[in-house]
């Protein structure tokens, strides 16, 4: 390898580092990455040049001089990022360090025959009001479906009507610029990693509630993605195969009782909240978690319920796969204490012992989360030493060095 590959890929290396855990000395970072002192001197005064690495406070010494800490510089570059949902694309402007610069909604109907270039309109038009300071890196798009390769971004979304859709192909296109698509919950999970629990956690699931459920694996650091990019469809796990039909085809699937229409479904089946419009889910699922707090038996019982059979499932997965925590993600989360009733119990019931003291934490949520787990694909990957990003990942950290491509 020639010596200029291996200082790409040590500066890469930094980068990952400190963009996992965090600010450490010049020393710290030369232990971590085993390599010479020197080495990390002369390669962090470059990264300092590029604007990319900022030096931080002193850290205390035990005896001595005092560390210099070295820290990323969040105004170094910046991504976009889009949502793609099954009536409208929620996009955000979003800095290096994870700071929103801002952000837009646009109606979208995926069933068009123009789907794609209207989805191109959108990010082309968002492309054109940012500012070209920070540097745009690229975009990152997060869709409810299976991603054969997030630098190819083929798409098969039965939820969209898509069927191998050329996503990322499409995109590059319009845009000249690098684009990344992947599973909206392997997004999120890729934003845990960079900015919440993952840097802390190397092994960990995220899930997700709202009008899906979804789950992504977290191991040694890595997002699982399985052979085809279809891992962690966790609400399409079979419960009941004489349950109530799924979007997928099936029947009984995990998605179909604690979904949004599932729970609007429970709440049509007892009295008294019959009211539960199907036009609206999310907006009748919060009329719902409204009447449920304001202690309507029934509507507290539709969440119980579902959180049961949540936790029970939520069990069998962490059984598997043995994460350090879960971590819970979506829109459903804002009627999160009603449906711990039902999940706690059920989750530490059918733990394997040994694993059920696993802590299960709750973040708060917005309109822009998924998004912004879309614009962490591109935001990672300058930090993504092992290149799972492929040829996309390189344009991106080219980008950011302001090289040549």
């Amino acid at each position: 390898m020639a010596a200029t590959d291996r200082g790409d890929l040590t500066r890469t290396a930094i980068l990952a580092l400190l963009g996992t855990v965090g600010p450490l000395s010049r020393s710290e970072i030369a232990r971590e990455l085993d390599v010479s002192p020197a080495t990390v001197t002369q390669l962090t005064k470059e990264l300092i040049g590029h604007g990319m690495l900022e030096e931080l406070d002193l850290k205390p010494s035990r005896g001595g001089r005092p560390a210099q800490r070295l820290g990323l510089v969040g105004s170094a570059g910046r991504a976009l990022g889009v949502k793609v949902t099954a009536d409208h694309l929620v996009l955000v402007d979003v800095r290096l360090d994870g700071e929103v610069l801002g952000s837009w909604e646009r109606p979208h109907d995926p069933a068009a025959p123009d789907a794609l270039e209207h989805l191109a309109d959108a990010v082309e038009s968002v492309v054109r009001a940012v500012p070209g300071v920070p540097p745009l890196l690229g975009v990152g798009v997060g869709v409810p479906g299976n991603v054969d390769d997030q630098a190819v971004g083929t798409v098969n979304a039965p939820t969209l009507g898509w069927q191998a859709m050329p996503v990322g192909e499409r995109l590059r296109r319009r845009l000249h610029l690098p684009v990344l698509v992947e599973n909206d919950v392997n997004a999120l999970a890729a934003a845990e990693r960079l900015y919440g629990r993952g840097r802390t956690h190397s092994d960990f699931l995220v899930l997700t509630i709202g009008r899906g459920v979804g789950a992504a694996i977290v191991a040694d650091g890595r997002v699982y993605r399985g052979a085809r990019g279809g891992a962690g469809e966790f609400g399409h796990l079979p419960v009941d195969p004489e349950g109530p039909p799924c979007g997928c085809g099936a029947r009984g699937c995990l998605e179909a009782f604690v979904g949004s229409a599932g729970l609007l479904a429970s709440a049509r089946a007892k009295r008294g909240l019959a009211r539960a419009d199907a036009s609206d889910p999310l907006g009748a699922v919060a009329a719902l978690g409204r009447a449920a707090a304001d202690g309507e038996q029934a509507a507290r019982e539709v969440f119980a319920e579902a959180g049961a059979i949540l936790g029970r499932a939520t069990a069998g997965l962490i059984n598997v796969v043995d994460p350090e925590v879960v971590v819970v993600l979506g829109e459903g989360t804002a009627d999160w204490p009603l449906w711990r009733a039902g999940f706690e119990p059920a989750l530490r019931a059918q733990l394997y012992p040994g694993r059920r003291d696993i802590a299960v934490e709750v973040e708060s949520w917005d309109d822009t989360s998924w998004a912004q787990g879309a614009a962490a694909l591109v935001l990672a990957t300058p930090f993504d030493s092992a290149g799972a990003a492929g040829e996309q990942g390189r344009l991106v950290r080219a980008r950011l060095i302001g090289a040549t491509p």
